[in-house]
């Protein structure tokens, strides 16, 4: 019997991997792929991957790193996208996959349903609580403005803030579309924060545009750098209708870039005029004021009593006590110079008082005279008896009889033997004179 297996070409697995593998890919080598995303993850080669899957089936799905850089959106759990790639085998594992080189949402729909679950993310961690939003500066001294620098946008900016109030604007240059934009923005308003003197004021704008557009500002970074920002920012992104997420992180939106600048300051003009009406008013109640206080000091003026009259009968108290006082003066005085010339009649003059008391001094003098003589002759006497007596006891007459008087070498008198160490140097004194020995020996 003839077996057909015999005619069956034989293959090794390897063999019939790679088969597999031209086969797919030459028959699929471009492909666009409607799926959602799901378990999304980057390798620390930089490489990402995850899967596409719909309501029948899951397809594996890689990136490599170089296409995950240009991708214009990053891939989320639960985003509906269009990958396009081509579809390739992995013999490793026996399974086939589509290799993703770019990516884009699938439609506004699926776009508006991830921007409304992120909304709610964000609003529950009380990013768009009214409580942290910060008030803005009525004139503020310099405002800051994220933003693409070309464009109509930075000129209607710098034009309306020109005509209102002119004011220093530090501009800083980002994306505000497509891949990497977001970083970009996140970065500036980071930046504006972290300058040692940084603006009072910012200003986050774009133009409008889809909501593929617009997008970059309804990331995650851009949204939580505009909720920490310790500066107050503008939101102007897009037109009137065109909602962003950091239009509810902001401090405050505006529908166009023009209204974020009108926002930013006043009209010096309004100001000035509003200045003037002030200061008129002001002007004017003051005048009215003065004008008041004038009328109620006349009016005091007339219930006050004319001062002469008032002072009239004090004064005239005054000159009559001033005369009786004059009068009274002059009595005094009269009665005190009858006084003074009364006790001087009595009193006798100075010569005949000195006279009186040099005679009396004069027989004083007499009578202690003799007295004196006497006295003084009376000590010679005692003088005269007690020098020879004197004489007889003074040293000199002792060393006449035979005895000496030793002194040390300070000439002080020694007046017993333990005050002498051997080796110490005597003066001994005769009545003829001085020897100086030298002690031998201490007595004992």
């Amino acid at each position: 019997m003839y077996d057909l297996h015999h005619n069956t070409p034989e293959f090794t697995v390897s063999e019939i991997s790679q088969t597999l593998k031209k086969t797919v890919e030459s028959s699929f080598s471009h492909v666009r792929i409607r799926g959602e995303v799901s378990s999304f993850k980057v390798h620390t080669s930089g490489h990402a991957y995850f899967t596409l899957k719909d309501e029948g089936a899951v397809l594996d799905a890689v990136c490599w790193r170089g296409s995950v850089s240009r991708l214009q959106v990053r891939p989320e759990e639960g985003m509906e996208v269009i990958a396009t790639g081509k579809l390739t085998t992995y013999p490793g594992r026996s399974k086939y996959q589509i290799v993703v080189e770019s990516m884009e949402i699938a439609g506004e729909g699926a776009l508006l349903k991830m921007l409304e679950a992120r909304k709610k993310k964000l609003a529950a961690e009380g990013l768009f609580d009214e409580e942290r939003k910060k008030s803005l500066p009525f004139i503020p001294k310099s405002i800051g403005v994220v933003t693409s620098p070309t464009g109509a946008v930075i000129r209607d900016i710098l034009h309306r803030i020109e005509d209102r109030f002119p004011n220093h604007v530090l501009v800083w240059p980002v994306l505000v579309q497509g891949d990497g934009a977001a970083e970009q923005i996140a970065a500036a308003i980071h930046g504006f924060n972290n300058l040692p003197s940084p603006p009072e004021l910012l200003i986050v704008a774009r133009g409008g545009g889809s909501l593929e557009d617009l997008w970059c500002f309804n990331e995650e970074v851009v949204v939580r750098a505009v909720a920490d920002s310790t500066i107050p920012i503008i939101s102007a992104v897009g037109h009137e209708t065109d909602i962003t997420l950091c239009d509810f992180a902001a401090d405050q939106r505006a529908p166009t870039p023009t209204a974020a600048a009108e926002f930013a300051v006043p009209v010096r003009r309004d100001l000035a005029k509003h200045l003037q009406h002030h200061h008129s008013r002001l002007q004017d109640q003051l005048d009215q004021k003065l004008s008041l206080l004038e009328s109620r000091v006349d009016s005091l003026k007339r219930g006050i009593p004319d001062l002469d009259s008032l002072m009239g009968d004090w004064t005239q108290r005054l000159d009559d006590w001033s005369e009786r006082l004059n009068m009274s003066w002059n009595t005094s005085l009269k009665t005190h110079h009858n006084q003074v010339s009364m006790i001087s009649s009595r009193l006798s003059h100075p010569r005949q008082t000195l006279e009186k008391w040099e005679s009396a001094l004069q027989g004083v003098c007499k009578r202690l005279e003799p007295m004196g003589m006497r006295s003084i002759n009376d000590n010679q006497s005692q003088l005269q008896r007690w020098g020879p007596l004197l004489e007889s006891y003074s040293y000199e007459r002792t060393l006449e009889r035979g005895f000496t008087l030793t002194l040390d070498a300070q000439g002080n008198v020694v007046t017993s033997a333990n005050a002498i160490n051997a080796g110490d140097t005597l003066n001994i004194r005769f009545k003829d004179g001085e020897r100086k020995v030298e002690a031998k020996e201490k007595v004992a």
